[in-house]
């Protein structure tokens, strides 16, 4: 696989993923040693701009309603590698985190400490390998040779080297190119890209001259499901278990709202997201969003006694990245039972 992008460097994106999140934190530096002790009634959160329950629960001030006391940042992302990067520089509590970066990030010798705790949505029309249509390419075994864009160590990262395994691909077939949303888009503008795997919104502007050839959703029908998932910090489970639970019942309030409530949804994220009502409702329309009902059963995240499938889908997905020379050796999966935090999960939807 080549490892040299056509943008930025990888060294750059890490210094411009860690300023990022040294910036987003510095306003609340005068009591970030107070974040880590056991009296601190502060919550950092770590969020994507991407069309989920978290948008909602953002919105409403659902958290802030259930813990009147605390003070609540909710800090704005890119990609699951920046989560990563702070969570490691213990700049957050609580975060929204893909499955390949969590997978990524419980593995090695020194895992993140994080665990997860929720899932937010299961990746389906919304993240998906998009063609330039002026390339004339209409099927993935045509981009042998071609330039794709990814971000590196993302959902989209692993969907991708998934959807080219499928087609007689190996990664070193194709130039990979290590790319956020947003520059991705301007490469597609300029011509420097032949394709991309991304998500929304980004992936909207790229379909309007563009050829979709797969997606997330094709790709976890086929045995490779990826999801958004909701990680908290090990020191917050230690001092705050209760923060949890109030989050984790405004997360399981938000996707209710979003299947009670679809028209209210709708205006939450477009103003989250600064997009019209029918954007928002058609970005809505092509994410998967479980009931809390379906988050604890055994399909999904599981109770405390008995995980779910989500633990075979994490550890198949370490496999996975270790056979693609992502990562230096795969968790095994009782590494990744470890990082999991299901106490008290049955509670949330009684």
């Amino acid at each position: 696989m080549s490892r040299v992008p056509q943008g930025p460097s990888r060294r750059l994106l890490l210094a411009g993923a860690l300023a990022a999140v040294s910036a987003a934190v510095t306003g609340c530096s005068s009591d970030s040693a107070a974040s880590s002790s056991g009296g601190s009634k502060r919550l950092r959160i770590g969020y994507f701009a991407f069309p989920s329950g978290d948008l909602l629960a953002k919105n409403r001030k659902l958290l802030e309603k259930a813990l009147p006391d605390y003070d609540i940042s909710w800090i704005k992302f890119d990609s699951g590698a920046s989560v990563n990067q702070a969570f490691i520089g213990k700049s957050l509590d609580i975060a929204a985190l893909g499955s390949s970066p969590f997978a990524r990030g419980v593995s090695g010798s020194s895992p993140i400490p994080y665990k997860v705790a929720w899932i937010l949505d299961v990746a389906g029309e919304n993240e998906s390998l998009v063609a330039r249509k002026a390339t004339g390419i209409t099927d993935v075994a045509r981009l042998k040779g071609k330039k794709i864009a990814t971000p590196f160590a993302s959902t989209s990262h692993y969907s991708l080297l998934a959807a080219l395994e499928a087609a007689g691909l190996a990664a070193s077939d194709v130039q990979l190119i290590d790319l956020q949303p947003q520059p991705i888009l301007a490469a597609w503008q300029r011509g420097d890209i032949d394709a991309a795997y991304v998500w929304l919104p980004t992936l909207d502007e790229l379909r309007k001259t563009g050829t979709q050839l797969t997606s997330s959703k094709e790709i976890g029908a086929a045995g490779k499901p990826t999801l958004d998932l909701a990680v908290v910090s090990d020191d917050l489970i230690a001092r705050d278990p209760k923060a949890i639970d109030a989050w984790r019942k405004a997360e399981a309030e938000a996707l209710r709202l979003l299947k009670s409530d679809p028209d209210g949804a709708v205006k939450a994220v477009a103003a989250e997201l600064n997009i019209s009502a029918a954007d928002a409702k058609a970005q809505l329309s092509q994410g998967v969003f479980l009931t809390p009902e379906q988050v604890v059963s055994a399909d999904w995240l599981g109770t405390d006694d008995k995980p779910g499938k989500l633990l075979t889908y994490v550890t198949d997905t370490g496999r996975f990245l270790a056979e693609q020379k992502q990562i230096d050796a795969a968790p095994s999966e009782d590494v990744v039972r470890k990082a999991f935090y299901l106490e008290g999960l049955a509670d949330v939807v009684k």
